[in-house]
């Protein structure tokens, strides 16, 4: 049993980040994980966890979150008939190969490599909030036969690596192809389920050799997991309430500048030290 004066710290940074994720997530619609993967870094870096593979815990963690906020919002989207059930099956075998695919790549990289792979992707996300246009277009359907077969995994494999779900890659490739944000957003929650769900059953049999935090199975904190899912079902709806109560476009540029800053804090973490 860990030490309550390494437990109760990290317990209640963990509540803090939970919250803020929650409330990130209402009112830009962004998901969690692009704010929680560099979130857990820094805590458990901190505390004292730091190591090779502390980056295998951050992904797997954040991961395991998006299972339930991602079920619980393609069921709310659902019943709004939002969700192209169209796209999540054709896309499904793909995205889910992807994301395997992913898992075995993370648990051979160090925390180093993984933190110069977040930081990158991170920072084209980044970019793309903050200068993207709602009218660019890249076609008006949906890619299909070769072009899916190869862009379907990339989107698992891509989201993996930065912990996260189908959001930063499902809706601007949705959106680039004519399909209404509404849609993009509400189909992407499903992308979220198809990349979580398998990658997070693989991580639960990497090994993770030294320096474990308390409550870790696999490379899954289980303390973070359960303590954010409550956090960001709590606070979640706080963000969606700010979103109309007030302009969220500004707000969303300011986000970006947020993780244009924290991709390159990231960066310069693995370079530099």
């Amino acid at each position: 049993m860990p030490e309550l004066n390494v437990l109760l710290p990290m317990l209640a940074l963990i509540v803090l980040i939970g919250g803020i994720a929650g409330v990130l997530a209402g009112l830009l619609g962004v998901g969690g994980g692009i704010v929680l993967v560099p979130a857990f870094f820094y805590v458990l870096h901190s505390l004292g966890y730091g190591g090779p593979q502390l980056m295998q815990i951050c992904l797997a963690t954040s991961l395991a979150t998006i299972i339930v906020t991602s079920a619980r919002s393609v069921h709310a989207h659902n019943k709004k008939g939002a969700v192209d059930w169209e796209i999540l099956r054709t896309w499904a075998p793909g995205i889910m190969l992807g994301a395997v695919l992913g898992v075995i790549l993370v648990s051979q990289l160090r925390t180093v490599t993984l933190q110069m792979i977040f930081g990158g992707l991170a920072l084209l996300v980044g970019l793309y909030l903050g200068f993207g246009r709602s009218d660019w277009r890249l076609g008006e359907n949906m890619p299909r036969g070769i072009k899916r077969a190869v862009l379907s995994p990339m989107v698992g494999f891509l989201s993996v690596l930065m912990g996260i779900g189908g959001g930063s890659f499902g809706v601007p490739l949705m959106t680039l192809h004519g399909r209404p944000i509404h849609k993009a957003v509400a189909t992407a929650a499903g992308f979220g389920l198809l990349i979580a769900v398998p990658s997070v059953i693989a991580f639960l049999f990497v090994d993770i050799a030294q320096n474990r935090p308390p409550l870790t199975i696999g490379a899954v904190n289980v303390a973070a997991f359960g303590i954010v899912v409550a956090m960001t079902l709590i606070t979640a709806p706080w963000g969606v309430r700010l979103a109309h109560a007030m302009d969220p476009k500004p707000l969303r540029r300011v986000f970006a500048v947020f993780l244009i800053l924290v991709a390159l804090n990231m960066l310069r973490k693995a370079l530099w030290g």
